[in-house]
């Protein structure tokens, strides 16, 4: 058994890639500065605009949950507005989460503003499900014609946004 190399011997194979490798693995092991995050201005400016399209986007929303509860038969079209409307609402949910705020409190906002959303959807949802039922009965006509928007959250959502924006710094 070999325990060690003549001075004088060429270096073995894994020492001389050790060697080779050593200065690119220094280089990936260097510490980098953190990358700085967007400003608290800046992550606000984002919040709200990503909330002005919520709030945007409610009417709509509102309007096809009120029709899905009118009295009588619902409308393809009542089905088509729910599901753009839904599929909207989605999408800015998702752009919301994405915002990489870093802020404590707007992190806060962020999700209290996400949890508004979902209820938004959740509501879309109820209110197709309970216009498009295949089984109709009195209770599932009952709640449907109780239908009449999104009610309070939206409401919420966009008293968030005012606050919000209330935070602006002027520009």
């Amino acid at each position: 058994m070999r325990t060690g190399t003549a001075p004088d011997a060429p270096a073995p194979r894994a020492a001389r890639w050790l060697a080779a490798l050593r200065p690119l693995l220094r280089s990936l092991v260097r510490r980098r500065p953190a990358p700085v995050g967007p400003s608290r201005p800046d992550q606000l400016r984002a919040l709200v605009a990503v909330l002005d399209e919520a709030v945007a986007a409610q009417r709509p929303a509102d309007e096809a949950v009120a029709a899905c509860g009118e009295p009588g038969p619902v409308s393809r079209g009542t089905a088509r507005d729910c599901g753009q409307q839904s599929i909207a609402l989605h999408r800015l949910r998702a752009r919301l989460q994405d915002l990489g705020t870093t802020d404590p409190e707007l992190l806060a906002a962020q999700a209290r503003a996400a949890r508004l959303l979902a209820y938004d959807l959740w509501m879309l949802r109820a209110s197709m499900n309970l216009a498009f039922t295949v089984r109709p009965g009195d209770r599932t006509e009952a709640a449907r014609l109780r239908l009449n928007g999104l009610g309070r959250p939206a409401d919420d959502l966009r008293r968030l946004r005012d606050t919000l924006r209330a935070e602006l710094p002027e520009t």
